[in-house]
C-alpha cells in the first residue's frame, strides 16, 4: 500500500520518509505521521538484517566494521563498558535520518532532548525501561528588573533546598521544570512511539533491562548549525530545590521568600497534581562513560 510491490520493507520505510518529511514539511502532517507510525509497528528484526536469536555478546560486538568507534559526539573520553551500544547507520539526509541502536543489557542511552524534532521509535526486539519527559511551559527562569532605573529589583531564582538563599550566590543552580510523560518497560513487540517538538516526551531515556534494539526516524536530524544540539540533562525530584522570591535593593539581597506549591515562577499556574509527576532537569555534559560504536547495517540497503 505504501510502497511498491516487491520492495523490501525498509525501502517502503524510506520511500515513505521521503515523501513526509521536505524542507517545506519539516515534521510531517499528522496523518502522514499515523501512517508512518502503523509502518514501522510493521517492521520485523529479520527486515533490518537482525536476528532474534544473538546473545548479548553478539548484539554488543557482531556487527562492528573494524574497530571504528563512533563516540558519543559531544564526549570527551571512551567508555568502559565492556559491552558498547551499537548504532547502524540505514540512511541520512537534511530532513531525516534513519539508524538502528542496538542496546546490550544494563546499557543506558542518557536522558537527552530532541530540540524541534520529531522522533519515532520502535523497538524491534528486548525490552528497555522508558523515561520521557517534557518541558513545563512557560520555563522557570531567573526573572529580573533593569536595576539602572529601579533600585528594588525582584528575581526568581532555583536554589537548593538547603541553605539561605539571600545568604550565597553559589546556591543557585541553574535547572528547569519537566513534567513526566513515559516511565515504563516497553516489550516487543509494542507499538512505534513517537515524540514531539513539545510533547510527547521530548527528553528520553532509554536502559536496556533485556537486550534490545531500537529503530529510530529522526525529522530532522540533529544539526547543531541550525540550532538542534543534542543536550544531556540529570533529572532531580522537584523537592531537591525551591523557588525562592529574592528581593534587592540596589543589587543588595535584602529578603528571600520561598514559593510553596507546585508553582512556576512568575507565571502564576498552580499545578494541581503529585510533585512525582515533575522533576527539575538540569544541563550536564555527556557523561564520560557514554559511547557508542558505529556497527554495519547488514539489512536491505535504500535506493534513493
Amino acid at each position: 500500500m505504501m510502497g511498491n510491490r516487491g520492495s523490501s520493507a525498509i525501502q517502503t520505510l524510506y520511500d515513505f520518509c521521503k515523501k513526509t518529511f521536505t524542507p517545506t514539511t519539516t515534521h510531517g502532517s499528522p496523518g502522514a505521521i499515523q501512517k508512518l507510525r502503523s509502518l514501522l509497528d510493521t517492521i520485523t528484526p529479520t527486515d533490518v538484517g537482525l536476528k532474534e536469536d544473538l546473545s548479548d555478546d553478539e548484539r554488543g560486538h557482531g556487527f562492528f566494521s573494524g574497530n571504528h568507534v563512533l563516540r558519543n559526539q559531544y564526549s570527551p573520553r571512551m567508555a568502559r563498558w565492556a559491552q558498547p551500544i551499537t548504532y547502524l547507520h540505514i540512511h541520512e539526509c537534511n530532513n531525516f535520518t534513519i539508524g538502528i541502536f542496538c542496546l546490550p543489557t544494563s546499557s543506558v542511552i542518557p536522558l537527552h532532548d530532541h530540540p524541534g524534532m520529531t522522533v519515532l521509535s520502535k523497538i524491534l526486539y528486548g525490552s528497555m525501561h522508558v523515561k520521557a519527559y517534557d518541558w513545563v511551559e512557560p520555563a522557570c527562569v531567573q526573572r529580573t528588573a533593569d536595576t539602572q532605573s529601579d533600585p528594588l529589583t525582584l528575581f526568581y531564582l532555583v536554589c537548593y533546598r538547603e541553605g539561605n538563599p539571600c545568604k550565597h550566590g553559589a546556591l543557585i543552580v541553574k535547572v528547569r521544570l519537566a513534567k513526566l510523560k513515559v516511565d515504563t518497560v516497553l516489550t516487543a513487540p509494542c507499538e512505534t512511539a513517537v515524540l514531539f517538538p513539545t510533547s510527547g516526551g521530548n527528553l528520553h531515556c532509554f536502559t536496556a533491562v533485556a537486550s534490545c534494539a531500537v529503530l529510530d526516524v529522526l525529522a530532522p536530524p540533529y544539526a547543531e548549525s541550525a540550532g538542534r544540539r543534542c543536550t544531556y540533562y540529570l533529572d532531580h525530584p522537584y523537592s531537591s530545590f525551591v523557588i525562592a522570591v529574592i528581593f534587592l535593593f540596589e543589587r543588595v539581597p535584602i529578603f528571600a521568600m520561598e514559593l510553596t506549591g507546585l508553582a512556576t515562577a512568575g507565571s502564576g499556574l498552580e499545578l494541581d497534581e503529585s510533585e512525582e509527576n515533575y522533576a527539575w532537569l538540569e544541563e550536564i555534559a555527556a557523561p564520560d562513560d557514554f559511547y557508542i560504536r558505529s556497527g554495519r547495517y547488514s539489512g536491505p540497503v535504500v535506493q534513493d
